[in-house]
């Protein structure tokens, strides 16, 4: 089993982020951290093989805890899980060495691949490291399965809907601290509200997500939806 250690200070995020880990086959979750100090800590007295990385954290960021711990001789893998977008801290990730980097929100399949890859990387390196030195073609073979992504699975949307449409919208609805109307959601992702209802209505009947009604003192309910926590 592969132990991984999940960073990030929001501790409801960290917990999903736990249990999509959870769902993958050939991973545990070791341990959850809340800030780099936490983390540091479990690293240095807990056998890691991967941490997925928050980069916004309290005391310091991601990217700054990296190079702490390879200077106190931690090579634990790192895949990057950020609401950070900009080029600058993506490629600031890449020169220290981070495997994947996830940008929020995110997709359970969206992860899931970047497992699949992680594992694919460890099962190489362990067939060619009985070897000794690597030639060219088992060098290839290595960064071949770090770069290689499988692509997620397509939950079977109907005609007319798009995958990244329908992430979008359960990236709103995941980070959200409430269930949300149509017309909110539309707000939140730019959609039109009658995309976002038809959206809403196939997601809700696929069990992604849950449906509840809204009383006001007069009219019709209003539909709220909120994210399935797996």
């Amino acid at each position: 089993m592969i132990a991984v250690l999940v960073v990030d200070d929001d501790f409801r995020v960290a917990e999903i982020n736990a249990r999509y880990v959870g769902k993958v086959p050939g991973f545990r979750v070791t341990a959850r951290a809340h800030n780099a100090a936490q983390a540091l800590a479990i690293v240095e007295r807990e056998e890691i093989d991967l941490i997925l990385l928050d980069h916004y954290l309290p005391d310091m960021t991601g990217l700054e805890l990296v190079p702490l711990m390879r200077e106190r001789g931690h090579g634990t893998d790192v895949i990057m899980i950020t609401a950070a977008g900009d080029v600058d801290t993506v490629q600031s990730a890449m020169r220290l060495g981070a495997l994947h980097y996830l940008v929020k929100p995110f997709t359970f399949a969206a992860l899931r691949a970047r497992l699949e890859s992680y594992a694919a990387l460890r099962r190489t390196v362990a067939r060619i490291g009985g070897r000794g030195v690597a030639g060219q073609e088992q060098v290839d073979r290595i960064f071949g399965a770090l770069r290689t992504v499988p692509a997620p699975s397509s939950p079977g949307l109907p005609s007319g809907h798009s995958e990244p449409t329908s992430d979008l919208i359960c990236g709103v609805l995941h980070h959200a601290d409430e269930p949300l109307s149509a017309h909110e959601v539309a707000a939140r992702t730019g959609l039109s509200r009658s995309t976002a209802q038809r959206y809403l209505r196939t997601l809700e009947q696929s069990g992604r997500l849950r449906l509840s009604l809204k009383y006001g003192d007069t009219g019709r309910p209003e539909h709220r939806y909120a994210w399935v926590t797996p």
